[in-house]
């Protein structure tokens, strides 16, 4: 069974959100195309505290996307967004929800910043999604939504970990800086993953 999962398509990551991503909204429609060609569909979101250590507002004299040791990982900083509860965290109300089956939310330790569909950024911590994709037999996995380079990237990555053939759907993703996609791309295929562009 193909499984796709749809990540982050959240009102911050979109127009006039806290930390959109340029051009994001493209993808409502295509996205929405996309969920009819497969059998299991998985959404995700960030679903942070208010206080959330990755948010520059939580460090003295930072802004966001500057970059800080954090606890012994680098960690980026970000605007705050995807604040639990509100509007900025909801799933944006042109994405077609019907046949998602399940939402995982990721994020949610205040401590801990959390790109992967499947862990946080220091494997301290499964989110189920793995699971409850082997209960469901899933053979391979198609991820698309945003961003490119961080949430995108880091959940195909972890899937390829855990064994699954992995597709990243190059024309349902925007990234935040597409030069580093372009890396990040070539890093995933050397893993074995593939670049697709999905014909719908």
């Amino acid at each position: 069974m193909k499984a796709l999962i749809i990540v982050d398509m959240q009102n911050d990551f979109l127009e006039g959100g806290a930390l959109a991503v340029e051009h994001g909204n493209e993808l409502i429609e295509r996205i929405n195309q996309l969920q009819e060609k497969f059998e299991l569909i998985v959404a995700t979101q960030d679903w942070h505290p208010a206080k959330h250590k990755s948010f520059a507002s939580q460090h003295e004299g930072k802004k966001p996307f500057d970059v800080i040791d954090w606890k012994g990982t680098p960690q980026t900083l970000w605007s705050d967004h995807c604040v639990q509860g509100t509007f900025g965290a909801a799933l944006h109300k042109d994405l077609k929800q019907e046949r998602i089956e399940a939402i995982i939310r990721k994020g949610t330790n205040t401590e801990i910043d959390s790109y992967s569909a499947f862990f946080d950024n220091q494997r301290k911590k499964a989110t189920g999604l793995d699971g409850y994709l082997k209960d469901h037999l899933v053979t391979s996995v198609y991820v698309c939504g945003l961003a490119a380079d961080f949430c995108v990237y880091y959940t195909a990555m972890d899937a390829l970990s855990l064994g699954y053939p992995t597709h990243i759907l190059e024309g349902s993703t925007k990234a935040i800086n597409p030069e580093v996609f372009e890396e990040l791309k070539a890093a995933f295929e050397d893993k074995g993953g593939k670049i697709s562009t999905y014909i719908l």
